[in-house]
């Protein structure tokens, strides 16, 4: 299993090499882009949103399912791209749960497709047009891209657990079904509020390193013994890769100090951030990254915003020691959806 989770890894190194993909041939097979897009090089705006196939697993119940993220090249521009000729997955699309609001940057395993058990060397194709570019991807269920999101094979660690009532179900790994439904009126914020939790590693932790990798982010807020928080989200949306990233060097200090000290950190870093999957129009959320509060059951609160009513899909994603996308090992963060409608705003005091 763990080969072919490095096999996963270094398509992901190879997906990200020169902001594009490469070709077919060296990022696994199956992968094949309806162009070949060097050219969509990483840009402020007018560049092209490639999906990213993570690679494919097998449920908690036994179903096979297909984990599936994306790349936007555009480092200030987000797009609303709606299902459709734009936005497919075929065949049975062009709807198949993707996202259809693209936030900049890699965004890692945000929705997953239950395939049958005897989908074998079938295929399905995702294809976006971004900026007028026309970039495709192909899912398979090959066994070497079967990768393993409820556990990481070599120190068991597993993916923070996450739920939207302090008695009620949690929710880890991968993305399936809406964890929770909320109203909400435009212009007035939403409270959103989650508590979360996380085991770390269990075995071959390499002493004097902590536990896992990126302890920057548990730094930011160790004297008030919560973890996560805002420079957890300095990690960014879009960064994988493990160690030395935007988290840990938002707190090098603290990092440094328990590296030189060369001792265990008792818990991993935590760290919940909030997105927009699917909806009509912009949400701004107060803050992205809050910070959650460990000894308060893992607690923590948002605001969303919303400038347009309608139906909405908003993502949020866990993440531990591992950062966003296990550092390209698919292993160990968790997304959960919840779907908001959103009504109008009241005028004239009706």
């Amino acid at each position: 299993m763990r080969g072919s989770r490095v096999a996963v890894a270094g398509m992901m190194v190879a997906f990200l090499v020169g902001g594009a993909l490469v070709r077919a041939g060296q990022q696994g097979v199956g992968q094949t882009p309806s162009q070949f897009p060097l050219s969509n090089t990483i840009r402020e705006r007018g560049t092209s949103v490639t999906g990213a196939f993570e690679g494919w697993y097998f449920d908690k119940d036994g179903s096979v399912r297909v984990l599936v993220g994306y790349f936007n090249r555009n480092t200030k521009q987000e797009l609303d791209i709606p299902a459709g000729p734009n936005n497919r997955i075929e065949p049975g699309g062009p709807d198949q749960g993707q996202p259809t609001h693209f936030e900049t940057g890699r965004q890692w395993g945000v929705f997953t497709i239950k395939v049958p058990k005897d989908f074998g060397t079938k295929k399905l194709t995702w294809t976006i047009v971004a900026n007028g570019l026309t970039n495709a991807i192909t899912l398979h269920t090959q066994p070497d891209y079967v990768v393993e999101p409820f556990e990481d094979a070599a120190n068991k660690n597993t993916p923070p657990k996450i739920k939207f009532d302090p008695n009620g179900q949690w929710f880890t790994g991968p993305p399936t079904v809406t964890a929770a439904t909320y109203s909400a009126t435009v212009s007035e914020p939403l409270t959103l509020t989650t508590w979360a939790t996380d085991e770390g590693p269990k075995i071959n932790i390499p002493e004097g390193r902590g536990r896992g990798r990126g302890r920057g982010a548990a730094g930011a807020t160790g004297a008030t013994g919560a973890t996560g928080g805002d420079a957890a989200a300095g990690a960014g949306a879009g960064r994988g890769g493990r160690g030395g990233r935007g988290a840990a060097g938002a707190t090098g200090a603290i990092g440094a100090a328990d590296a030189a000290a060369g001792g265990f950190q008792p818990a991993p870093p935590l760290a919940v951030s909030w997105h927009v999957f699917r909806g009509p129009g912009p949400v701004k959320f107060d803050p992205v990254s809050p910070r959650v509060d460990i000894p308060n059951g893992g607690k923590a609160s948002t605001t969303a915003t919303f400038s347009v009513p309608g139906d909405y899909t908003l993502r949020v994603q866990g993440n531990d020691s591992t950062g966003n996308g296990g550092g390209g090992f698919q292993c160990c963060w968790s997304n959960a959806y919840v779907a908001v409608n959103v009504k109008p705003a009241t005028t004239g005091g009706k």
